[in-house]
């Protein structure tokens, strides 16, 4: 369990580097990010930068998010 949590520890820290979100809440399984002002195009890159650094990550967002500009990015192992 303990190299999970590092592995996905090491995987959100990557994420939050090169993403440079200004406002974040870090969650169990790792952060929300708020205050987006184009959504759509922060969670297509979101979910770019995942794919093309081959992070075990994953983008989870709901209608009640958009009401305040936020999506989640979680572990996904």
């Amino acid at each position: 369990m303990q190299k999970t949590q590092t592995n996905m520890s090491a995987d959100l820290q990557k994420f939050i580097d090169k993403f440079e979100p200004s406002k974040f809440k870090m969650l169990a399984r790792g952060i929300e990010i708020r205050g987006n002002n184009d959504l759509h195009r922060s969670i297509t890159f979101a979910k770019e930068l995942i794919e093309r650094m081959k992070l075990k990550l994953t983008v989870h967002h709901s209608a009640e998010m958009a009401l305040y500009g936020g999506f989640e990015v979680v572990y996904a192992g």
